[in-house]
């Protein structure tokens, strides 16, 4: 659900350090070369999520002991997966994954993303995300990663190269899945769906080629990887919210001086909301545009979606404790029982 588009690499940010107000800095931070970071994602070249990577970058440059920030977008260092290898054998020291990838590291992480159509607004999203933020950045803390910071971009809704609108036609569909995710890969199959596992960056030529006819993915990605060309058929469904966010290694993250971590996360911090904001109105932008150029966006009427949900109901029982660990599925539904009670209280 999100494409690989070219690497970039801030050459001159140690030479730069050199000759930043030496005099004004700690002695004790005066005498360090800077810290080098390489971080990996699959977020495209001069998309705001990679700008704002820059900016955050910057900051972190100018912090007490500074910290270089080389940026690899693009899939350009590989699948998710590959980032999160690339980290543990220390070519990598950050990666701003979706929890695809962050599942890598624990599958805790999945309880924000992997529960198909339980999550009803963004806000419910936010609320169960700030909740479960402290578990689960323990479980990647003890996996030996620092979350800098978490963030999404928006609903995953589907495009094919037919209208899909109840999961009859999903079922008759060729449909893009992430290579690698054995288990959900056997829960699609039992529940009669035909999932084709591949790397992100075979998505468009797949479409192209047949090979697949049908791709989650969020509008942006939509818009940015084209996949809106052979895939022409949007139904305006709010699947699930594609989260992710960015960590960075424990060992390198120790090694830096508390003024530079606390700089560095307060960078980070504001990075992350910045992304979340963009990348949300950048989904219902990228509709807009894509049908100015064609798509054709099918709406949900109450008998589409209470399909989908039942559909999505029925996963519940294979998804609970093979893909989100049981536990935390239970809080989660805990949560946004509590959430929509608070809800309807305030009205």
């Amino acid at each position: 659900m999100r494409p690989q588009l070219a690497r970039t690499c801030w050459a001159a940010a140690c030479t730069c350090f050199l000759w930043i107000g030496v005099a004004t800095q700690p002695a004790d931070l005066r005498a360090q070369t800077p810290t080098r970071i390489r971080l990996g994602t699959l977020a495209p070249k001069g998309s705001s999520y990679y700008q704002i990577l820059l900016a955050m970058g910057e900051k972190w440059r100018q912090a007490p002991g500074g910290v270089s920030l080389t940026i690899f977008p693009d899939g350009s260092m590989g699948g998710e997966a590959d980032v999160v290898r690339r980290m543990r054998v220390g070519q990598l020291q950050a990666g701003m994954l979706t929890v695809v990838g962050l599942s890598e590291i624990d599958p805790s992480v999945s309880a924000l993303q992997n529960l198909p159509i339980m999550f009803r607004s963004l806000e419910e999203v936010d609320y169960v995300r700030e909740k479960l933020a402290p578990m689960i950045e323990k479980k990647l803390l003890d996996r030996g990663f620092v979350v800098l910071f978490w963030g999404d971009g928006g609903w995953v809704r589907f495009f094919s190269k037919e209208p899909v609108i109840y999961p009859a036609d999903l079922k008759r569909m060729k449909l893009f899945a992430w290579a690698g995710d054995a288990k959900q890969l056997d829960i699609m199959k039992a529940g009669g769906y035909q999932p084709i596992p591949l790397e992100t960056n075979d998505i468009l030529p797949s479409l192209q080629t047949g090979l697949i006819n049908a791709v989650p993915s969020t509008p942006f990605y939509a818009l940015a990887g084209q996949f809106y060309g052979p895939a022409p058929h949007m139904l305006e469904l709010n699947w699930a919210p594609l989260v992710g966010g960015s960590v960075v290694t424990k060992k390198v993250w120790d090694a830096l001086p508390d003024e530079t971590r606390t700089r560095m996360m307060q960078a980070a911090a504001e990075a992350g909301e910045q992304i979340k904001g963009r990348s949300r109105s950048e989904s219902n932008q990228a509709v807009v545009t894509m049908r100015s150029r064609g798509l054709t966006v099918h709406a949900v009427t109450p008998d589409v979606e209470a399909a989908w949900r039942k559909a999505a109901e029925d996963f519940y029982p294979k998804i609970r404790g093979a893909i989100v660990p049981a536990d935390l599925f239970d809080e989660v539904v805990r949560l946004l029982r509590e959430f929509r009670q608070a809800a309807a209280s305030a009205r």
